[in-house]
């Protein structure tokens, strides 16, 4: 499918959220400042009882030319840097102690034209993106990395090993904490991430998978038959759901988001034992709570900021 709509529009305004036990804190990431529309960290409302990650979207290995090549792993900041700069980062962190950032690779697009993934060697590229992006890392004080390449000019293994690589480094050394992968259902993009689950899911912390890139109109039993068949494909990793605000695809707030995510009867649990149980043919991997006033935020993709509560829609 065509994602580019969607991509430009919604990869800052994507939300996910989590329960992680035991603590049950809940968590929200937003990938931020590929729209360039003067968003910074401050516009956003934080809540101090929910950890927040905010994804600098995106570092693009290629060139900054009218005409962008592909750069072999020498990573840039692609983002609004003017509004989103290392001193923007230090000052929300400094305010808020449950925000943390991380950068995102690839991205859909570069100048309207598809950024491939596009190595020359294994080794050259790891060690073009070990040096890159640790000085992105250490320029913005980054906790994590999260991997977002959605075109390839390359077989999976080579992904795999190419980023497992830099994922391994970049935790092992102690420059981010955090790692996350964003693929979504498609024959030509999942092949990639799944080959790089099997090889270094250990270093992956979450999957923000896109269901937002399913079809417009999904249902609530097709959302959930999405969750359970990505969470068997990304078995034993934290899956974390996602709706994008203008509409475009997946299974929006209007049409039952929340009622699919909240931990009733009516759709899904996590039991007090260790292993999930299984309630109505669904099985949780964790436990989805519904984003609310009190728990989260979402921004909207218009300027405007509007708080998630039980009454609140988002459009």
């Amino acid at each position: 499918m065509d994602l580019l709509p969607i991509l430009l529009v919604l990869l800052s305004a994507f939300s996910s959220i989590q329960a992680v036990t035991p603590a049950n804190s809940k968590l929200f990431r937003e990938y931020i400042g590929a729209e360039f529309k003067g968003v910074r960290f401050s516009d956003v409302p934080i809540n101090s009882k929910v950890e927040v990650h905010f994804i600098l979207s995106f570092a693009i290995d290629y060139t900054s030319s009218s005409s962008p090549s592909p750069t072999n792993g020498r990573f840039k900041a692609y983002w609004d840097e003017d509004n989103l700069s290392p001193s923007h980062v230090s000052a929300t962190k400094a305010l808020h102690s449950n925000v943390k950032v991380c950068v995102s690779l690839g991205g859909d697009t570069i100048r309207g034209q598809p950024a491939f993934f596009k190595p020359r060697s294994i080794n050259s590229w790891v060690s073009n993106a070990i040096s890159s992006i640790t000085k992105i890392a250490r320029e913005y004080d980054l906790d994590g990395i999260d991997i977002d390449y959605e075109h390839f000019d390359a077989d999976t293994n080579t992904f795999a090993e190419c980023i497992g690589r830099l994922l391994s480094h970049l935790k092992e050394q102690k420059i981010v904490s955090i790692a996350s992968i964003a693929p979504y259902d498609n024959d030509s993009v999942q092949p990639y991430y799944l080959a790089l689950w099997r090889k270094y899911g250990h270093l992956i912390d979450y999957v923000n998978f896109q269901f937002y890139a399913y079809d417009k109109g999904t249902t609530i039993s097709q959302f959930l038959d999405h969750f359970e068949t990505q969470s068997s494909n990304y078995r034993g990793g934290k899956v974390l759901v996602s709706f994008g605000t203008d509409g475009s695809g997946g299974l929006s707030p209007e049409n039952g988001f929340f009622e699919a995510c909240t931990p009733s009867t009516n759709t899904w649990r996590k039991g007090s034992h260790s292993q999930p149980q299984k309630f109505q043919g669904y099985r949780g991997e964790g436990l989805c709570l519904r984003l609310q006033t009190s728990s989260a935020w979402v921004r909207t993709s218009n300027p405007s900021h509007t708080p998630l509560g039980s009454d609140t829609k988002v459009s």
